[in-house]
């Protein structure tokens, strides 16, 4: 994995980092057999043959497709070499599905106490949820009571509420027109829009009496006056409520179940419900923080105590944020899963008859214990240990390199295919995103599951406006995550996949770095989309992940190369106890930059926060002439390409094995070295080390005056030769 040279760091106090410590994972589920997966019973009717006919194979493979959703690509390769990989993998399925138990569940009635801890954040939005999931209908009525504190230095005479999946009720929402000026809309099917509907709001009035106010709610566009956006919606007190004062809201509603959009929805009989119900924005000292739903931004919302209650069809098993306190099973089929959750803000869940329900308990010396409990899909039984380990290895070095998981519970899924769920956080819920095969050098499911996990310190304790500040959240904890996957996950490699995404392979002579994880390669493609202190809802849509992940990610790892891993984690850690359960803003963070480190860095920050210039530092010209018999003379011309500046080391390396390291400081357009010499120059790096890791052309970086690139084209042409002839020998075979 890309390790940064050591350089030097500031004067400030340094710290040691602390020695992260193996994890014991203990199974806690019990040893009962589950129904047979969809694999296994499609084998029952072939048990007892020897030798499987190739109209056999060709049904097997058709009817599994059929029934699982997989893409019809994969039957465009030869049928019997398809189903040959078809067939082993689910005999692999099928045997790895004796040997796995299910999660214990909580009995049918009997409630499980909630922990009822003491409060770690203002608990000022508080719900209390009743859904009920039609299954045939694809739709959800609930009620809801909603208890609000006020706890700004304002007052206010309204409530705005987010309905989020009115984003997708036409084509004219703010949402869907940002997906069209960014080239990224489809026309979904005529069973994939969703809406959300109010049917009924009462306030509490200040005589202790419930008031109708359904005809007094209104829409509003506050971000872009779209009159056809139904995203948030303002409802008039009729009063002034003051600092510290409270108000109670009644309201019931339905809604229609979208086809995936943006990781929430239906397929087949499979859910994930999220931004689902009717949610109050938050209220600042500067007045309501509720932006519309933009389609590069996620959610902002205050912290509460959530009680939900959710009845579904009895088959279904059902995950959710919070700990299930209840179980009851009702005369017409159904069942009400009571779920409750303290000091979180938000609440999603999940539901499918198809789930392998899985638990194990992570215990180590240094932290709490957290019970895991792991939502797989039945063709993909066969990893979740590899989801457990990366699991594990996410909540102890976050755990002892920021803070404590302070929750009892967590709960991962593994999304249907086809559902576009995968790769999602809430709190104490999240999804991963793996595949039906995924060799053991690839990171998947670990590097999605692992990013997942993350944000539970990263957006779920430390809760940021993601609709304004998103790479406070998905920046850290992408550069956290890539340093968890250099620690955890080894060896990681390169990998391909091929007929419509379906067999990997990987590249065993090309490792997938840290750097690689810190997303360079999709930075450099658009580097000076947005200067990262625009607000996040107008980056343009189709590059503020490049933003928000990759450029953040790779200036706090160059911030790490210069100041030490030390000093970025104590940085992160002090940041993570002082604003865990709050809302902390961009300066917040460079506060505590300049506290730990005892300098601002404002010349670092004003270049890769402030601006959206580019890092571009190469060789311009290189060259070493006789002078006389007993010496050359060495010209080195060292070129700032890009408009930011950065401090960059130039070494320049001599026939005789000598070096000579410069440092410059950047700041002007060139620099030129010239040394006499009695060895010829051989090589310039600037650099060397890889310490400015935003720098978009690498390649220029070196010169070399014995080029050896006729020895690499050999070495390359050579395998990939050798490697399509054992393809051609390979397809020979099977056709």
């Amino acid at each position: 994995m890309g390790k940064g040279a050591k350089v030097r760091g500031s004067k400030g106090p340094r710290v040691e980092a602390p020695k992260v410590r193996a994890a014991a994972c203990e199974d806690t589920s019990e040893a009962a057999p589950r129904t047979a997966s969809l694999v296994t019973a499609s084998l029952a009717p072939l048990r007892g043959q020897a030798v499987l006919t190739g109209e056999q194979l060709d049904s097997f493979v058709s009817n599994r497709a059929g029934q699982a959703g997989w893409s019809a690509k994969l039957m465009t390769t030869p049928r019997r070499f398809a189903a040959a990989f078809l067939l082993c993998g689910a005999i692999v399925v099928a045997a790895s599905a004796r040997q796995q138990t299910p999660a214990e569940q909580p009995p049918a009635g009997e409630p499980v106490p909630a922990s009822q801890t003491a409060p770690r954040s203002p608990r000022n939005a508080n719900y209390e949820i009743d859904a009920r999931l039609d299954d045939d209908a694809k739709s959800i009525k609930g009620r809801e009571t909603i208890r609000w504190r006020n706890i700004t230095d304002q007052s206010t005479s309204e409530l705005q509420l987010h309905l989020y999946w009115n984003a997708w009720r036409d084509q004219e929402s703010t949402w869907l027109r940002e997906r069209r000026m960014a080239g990224l809309f489809r026309p979904p099917p005529a069973d994939a829009w969703s809406s959300m509907d109010v049917t009924a709001l009462r306030l509490r009035d200040s005589s202790g009496d419930m008031r109708d106010a359904t005809k007094e709610m209104r829409f509003i566009a506050p971000d872009d006056g779209n009159a056809r956006d139904t995203t948030v919606m303002s409802v008039p007190l009729g009063r002034s409520v003051a600092p510290n004062q409270e108000v109670e809201i009644e309201l019931e509603w339905t809604a229609r179940i979208p086809r995936p959009f943006a990781r929430t929805g239906w397929v087949g009989d499979y859910y994930f419900i999220a931004q689902w119900f009717p949610k109050l924005g938050v209220l600042e000292s500067q007045g309501w923080n509720t932006h519309q739903f933009h389609a590069a931004t996620e959610f902002y919302s205050d912290f509460g105590v959530y009680d939900v209650r959710l009845t579904l069809p009895r088959r279904f098993v059902v995950g959710a944020s919070g700990q299930q306190t209840a179980r009851t099973d009702n005369a017409d089929g159904t069942t009400t899963h009571r779920y409750q959750g303290e000091d979180i803000h938000d609440f999603a869940w999940t539901a499918s008859p198809s789930f392998v329900d899985l638990s194990k308990r992570f215990e180590s010396p240094t932290l709490p214990p957290v019970v895991i409990r792991l939502l797989l899909q039945s063709e993909r039984r066969g990893q979740a240990d590899r989801y457990f380990a990366i699991i594990s290895a996410t909540l102890q070095r976050y755990g002892e390199w920021f803070g404590a998981y302070p929750y009892p519970n967590l709960t991962v899924v593994d999304p249907a295919f086809q559902s576009d769920s995968d790769g999602m956080e809430y709190p104490t819920l999240v999804t991963g995103r793996s595949r039906w095969l995924t060799p053991d050098s690839s990171q998947t499911p670990e590097g999605t599951t692992a990013h997942e996990v993350g944000h539970q310190w990263w957006y779920g304790i430390v809760a940021t406006n993601e609709f304004e500040h998103a790479w406070m959240d998905e920046g850290i904890n992408t550069y956290a995550t890539a340093r968890v996957l250099e620690e955890a996950k080894n060896p990681n490699r390169v990998e391909s996949r091929y007929f419509g995404g379906f067999i990997p392979w990987s590249f065993r002579d090309i490792p997938f770095t840290r750097v690689d994880n810190d997303r360079l390669a999709g930075y450099r493609l658009n580097a000076e989309s947005d200067a990262p202190w625009t607000p996040t809802f107008q980056y343009w849509p189709s590059t503020a992940a490049i933003i928000s992940y990759n450029k953040t990610a790779l200036w706090l790892h160059t911030l790490e190369q210069r100041l030490g891993w030390p000093t970025m984690q104590k940085i992160l850690s002090i940041y993570f106890e002082r604003w865990k359960f709050k809302h902390p803003k961009p300066a917040d963070f460079f506060d505590v930059v300049r506290e730990v480190t005892g300098q601002g860095h404002y010349w670092f920050f004003d270049e890769v926060y402030r601006s959206s210039n580019t890092f571009d530092y190469g060789v311009q010209e290189f060259r070493s002439e006789r002078l006389d018999d007993k010496t050359f003379t060495t010209t080195v011309v060292v070129r700032r390409y890009g408009e930011a500046t950065f401090p960059v080391g130039v070494v320049t390396t001599f026939d005789d094995g000598q070096h000579v390291k410069e440092t410059w400081n950047g700041q002007e357009r060139r620099a030129v070295y010239v040394y006499q010499r009695s060895a010829k120059g051989a090589t310039v790096q600037v650099d060397p080390g890889h310490v400015l890791l935003l720098d978009v052309a690498y390649t220029n970086n070196s010169r070399t005056l014995s080029p050896r690139g006729q020895q690499a084209s050999l070495k390359w042409s050579l395998k990939w030769m050798v490697w399509l002839q054992d393809l051609m020998l390979t397809y020979g075979f099977f056709v």
